[in-house]
């Protein structure tokens, strides 16, 4: 299997010497022999007065203490008196402030928060150097070395060239370790979730493993993606080997992470059929992401010798993360209503509020079966891309298509949506078109003006290239083999994980610069993402085109029109929309309702809580899902391609799980032991919550509840 480009940050154990490379005011933290006095003696902490023989003993230790605490050191100042050292600082690289652009709008994010800490060091008269002063408070988070994730990585000018280069195959990998595992039982679906017409038994097997994600390259398919010759199939065009390689995948999972789950559905004649699974983590990021979960069926065509369907929802950051995956035989009603029970099954039958998939009969009678009260919507990119296939022939299709894009994508009600299409249809003498009938018996599950009153997360109305949320667009080809196919999937999944990770460090350690001086922007900065924060920015941007007027008022209720100068296809354009703003509360609604379904407040919003001198929103606008300061438990459950490197954390986390998993499956085989561990657990929940709430030494998280005095 390919190897995975490293991050760009390293992770070495034991002591360190330095190396040069990088930026300028920057270093890296390397292995090696060096030492100082002072860590000699057992002191892990800097303590004023301590004493070093040279000025590299001073840095090393410095960046030591750094590295394990988790920040970056500079040296800010440094003064020479006749060529010879006197002294030099030691700072946090997050000391100073961000340095703005020219282009007021468009700011870089900077890590610069003006923190405080800094080592002092002079030089003595017996020529060693003394630490003479140090603040070791930081104003921001930290990142310490047993998160994975490692802040000293650049050089700090001045450090002799003696130092020795390390080759980047010295490098360890950031990353997560295994979880160990167990399985499950079957759980008791219905009496009929797995049969077909004629009656035909089936054996269905459910587990619980670890696994990876993989990835195809982006089918461009059209009006079939439900109607194709695999409907025929009764069972996976695996061989006996190909079905011998997939369990053993799922054998060898079992044994790394009791909360991996896997299902296998075969036929009478003992042929697999059917297969879906998740592991540890997604199950875990469903539980806070399962409000909006997209159905991919991109790859279930004849093309595919491996034919996977895809459950993805929306992280923090906006981007996509895999919730499970699943292969199917066929794409009959029946095939996907056993997959959607798989689901509910393997997420303690909780289903998605919100469900996005594409425009199948198939699918849409399995969703009213197994979901009846999720909201279920089609995506709405891949009914504009059915257009030239479903009109194929139309001579005045571009023109066509220009209005049928602008009925859906700038109607503003239903009544205006309505009458646009029934002007344009009228226009083009289509009125009688079979697929055009059937989107306007369906308007609720694909027009944004029947569905922006409900939380999609960004999902299902995007004119967007599909392929951001398409997971396995580039990894697997049409003509992979399984054994292939679950290496690529690995891959794929390994490449979400540290994604997110990147983002996650990107949002705690760099500040996106404020645009404007509103109090309302300085509040989002503060604990939205870096990618949902610009979201926000762009909106913000978007209020110098708006003009609100106040319309009508009574008491604290206020009504304004708010007018947008828009520019469409190099056409200016004013567009109205209407607020309502309530002085109790706070409380506040526009007529485009963009925060209802994108979850961002929208420009004419702002410039109504701007006129209104709003400084501060509800955290009801606030939403827990973009939020940078949360903590999600999925992030800390490792993956199985994590084989390199463990982190404490995750190593923590893995004893504990098996040492529960084992208690449970004893606990679960009487009411008596069940209600004992339960009481217990009960018990020991309150314990370690009081004792989470203590200041950790060893943290190196700053928090509002826990005030750590680390560097």
């Amino acid at each position: 299997m390919a190897e995975i480009e490293p991050l760009q940050v390293v992770v070495y154990e034991g002591n360190a010497d330095l190396q040069m490379s990088g930026g300028e005011d920057e270093f890296v933290a390397l292995p090696g022999n060096g030492s100082t006095d002072a860590a000699q003696e057992g002191n892990a902490d800097p303590v004023k007065g301590m004493i070093f023989d040279s000025e590299d003993d001073a840095i090393a230790f410095s960046q030591r203490y750094a590295q394990e605490k988790g920040f970056t050191i500079t040296r800010r100042t440094s003064k020479t008196m006749d060529e010879k050292l006197q002294y030099f600082t030691l700072a946090c690289n997050r000391q100073g402030k961000a340095q703005c652009s020219r282009n007021k709008l468009n700011q870089n994010p900077s890590t610069k928060t003006q923190c405080p800490a800094k080592l002092n060091f002079r030089l003595h008269d017996t020529d060693k150097f003394c630490l003479t002063s140090l603040i070791l408070e930081h104003n921001h988070d930290l990142i310490p070395s047993e998160t994975g994730i490692n802040v000293c990585r650049n050089k700090i000018p001045g450090v002799r060239a003696k130092r020795r280069r390390q080759e980047s195959s010295g490098r360890s990998e950031v990353c997560a370790n295994n979880v160990q595992g167990g399985h499950y039982e079957n759980p008791q679906f219905g009496e009929n979730e797995c049969t077909d017409n004629s009656k035909e038994e089936t054996r269905l097997k459910l587990c619980a493993n670890n696994a990876q994600g993989g990835g195809f390259e982006n089918p461009q398919l059209g009006e079939n993606e439900c109607t194709d010759n695999s409907k025929e199939e009764t069972r996976l065009k695996f061989s006996a080997e190909d079905t011998h390689v997939l369990y053993q995948y799922f054998f060898r999972m079992q044994s790394k992470n009791p909360n991996f789950f896997y299902a296998m559905d075969f036929d009478e004649n003992s042929r697999l059929r059917n297969v879906f699974w998740a592991d540890a983590r997604s199950r875990a990021a469903y539980e806070s992401f399962s409000d909006v979960v997209k159905f991919d069926a991109a790859y279930l065509t004849s093309k595919y010798e491996v034919p996977l369907a895809s459950f993805v929802g929306v992280n923090h950051h906006g981007e996509p993360i895999l919730l499970g995956c699943g292969l199917l035989s066929n794409q009959n009603t029946e095939s996907f209503v056993w997959l959607f029970k798989s689901l509910l099954a393997c997420m303690s039958y909780k289903p998605p509020k919100g469900l996005i998939t594409d425009q199948c009969d198939e699918v849409q009678d399995a969703v009213e079966q197994v979901f009846p009260q999720t909201y279920h919507s089609w995506c709405l990119l891949s009914v504009m891309k059915k257009l030239p296939e479903k009109l194929r022939g139309f001579s005045k299709l571009k023109d066509f298509r220009f209005i049928f894009s602008n009925v859906v994508y700038e109607s503003l009600t239903k009544c205006e949506f309505e009458k646009g299409w029934l002007e344009m249809t009228s226009k083009f003498g289509l009125q009688g078109n079979y697929w055009l009938i059937q989107l306007c018996i369906n308007w609720q599950k694909w027009a944004p003006a029947y569905i922006k009153d409900t939380f999609w997360a960004g999902m299902a109305v995007t004119k967007e290239c599909e392929s951001e949320y398409a997971l396995f667009d580039g990894y697997v080809s049409s003509g992979t083999k399984i054994n292939q196919f679950l290496e690529q999937y690995s891959k794929a999944l390994r490449d979400m994980v540290e994604k997110e990770k990147n983002a996650d460090f990107k949002s705690s350690h760099e500040v996106a610069s404020c645009i404007t001086h509103y109090d309302i922007e300085k509040q989002f900065q503060l604990v939205y993402t870096n990618k949902k924060f610009e979201e926000f920015q762009e909106q913000l941007k978007g209020k110098i085109y708006c003009y609100p007027k106040l319309l009508k008022q009574e008491g604290t209720s206020y009504t304004f029109n708010v007018a947008q100068d828009v520019k469409i296809r190099e056409q200016q354009l004013t567009l109205d929309f209407s607020v309502w703003f309530n002085g109790d509360g706070c409380d506040v609604k526009c007529a485009c309702r963009h925060f209802e379904f994108q979850g961002i407040l929208c420009c004419h919003i702002i410039s109504v809580l701007t006129l209104m001198k709003v400084k501060e929103v509800p955290s009801k606008y606030v939403l827990q899902r973009w939020r940078k300061d949360l903590e999600r438990s999925y992030t800390s459950i490792a993956c199985s391609y994590d084989e390199n490197v463990s982190t404490p954390i995750a190593q923590r986390f893995d004893v504990l799980c098996k040492s529960f998993y084992g208690v449970a499956e004893k606990a679960a085989t009487s009411d008596a032991l069940f209600e004992s561990v339960m009481d217990g657990l009960a018990q020991l929940k309150v314990k370690v919550e009081a004792q989470h709430a203590i200041p950790n030494p060893q943290s190196g998280n700053a928090s509002s509840e826990r005030q750590d005095m680390e560097i």
